[in-house]
Order: structure tokens, then sequence, then C-alpha cells
């Protein structure tokens, strides 16, 4: 069992659970973890679009922690296991450096939003790489 590649799958988790909570508990949610004030306003009118993003990210970090939890050899394994963590771990490098991009043009979310959530992105890609580094000759 790969440790880095169950916090991996852990995180994963515990960031689709957040997602689910912004979809039960709606604007305030969305508003506190930064989806910015567009997506607050629409879930305060009703509208389906934000629990349908919202609903789509659950379902990606949900099959991203299943895939950690694949490679670290606590579930079945899944096929196309090294391609998928690899791209899992670009996915999340890549989220993190970009992110700081937009600091001084936040696009309707604040320079904060994305300086923390880039840190995070690049914890969990940091972490999935290691988790994957070492894993790599029995997947």
């Amino acid at each position: 069992m790969n440790v880095f590649l169950i916090v991996a799958g852990t995180l994963n988790a515990i960031v689709a659970i957040l997602h689910i909570g912004c979809i039960y508990y709606g604007a305030p949610w969305y508003r506190f973890f930064g989806a910015g004030e567009q997506m607050a306003v629409l879930a305060e009118q009703g509208s389906l679009q934000p629990t349908l993003i919202t609903s789509g990210i659950v379902l990606v970090l949900s099959i991203w922690s299943l895939y950690a939890f694949s490679a670290a050899g606590i579930i079945f394994r899944l096929p196309l296991i090294r391609v998928a963590l690899i791209l899992i771990t670009l996915v999340y490098l890549a989220r993190g450096i970009a992110g700081f991009f937009f600091v001084n043009s936040p696009m309707g979310r604040s320079p904060e939003f994305w300086v923390w959530s880039s840190l995070i992105c690049l914890c969990f890609g940091i972490i999935h790489l290691i988790g994957l580094k070492q894993q790599w000759a029995s997947l």
C-alpha cells in the first residue's frame, strides 16, 4: 500500500464531499469556497446550472479518488491506471501553476481564491506525483 496515494485518494474524496456541500447548502457555500458571485446568485435563484457544474466536478473528483485508491492497492485495479494517474497529476500541477496567473485578473473571484486554490492544487499534484513515482513499477 502506498501512503501518498491513499492520502491523494482521501483528499480527492474530501474535496468531492465539500462540493456536495455546496450543492446542498447553496449560495453561502459557493461564496465561502470562492466559486464566484455569479454561481452564488444562480444558486439563490434556483438555477440548475450550479448544481450541474458542481455535480460534474463531484463526479470527476470521485473518479480521481478511485484511481488513487486503486493504484495504492486499496480497491480493485482500474483500467488505464498509469495514464489516468499521469493525467490527474498533470491537471493538478497545471491548475496549481496556472492559477497564480489569475491573481491580478481574478475573473469574478478574489485574488485570495486563486492563491489558496493554486497552493492546494499544487500540494495535491505533488502528493499524487510522489505516490505515482513510488508505485510506478507495480502499475
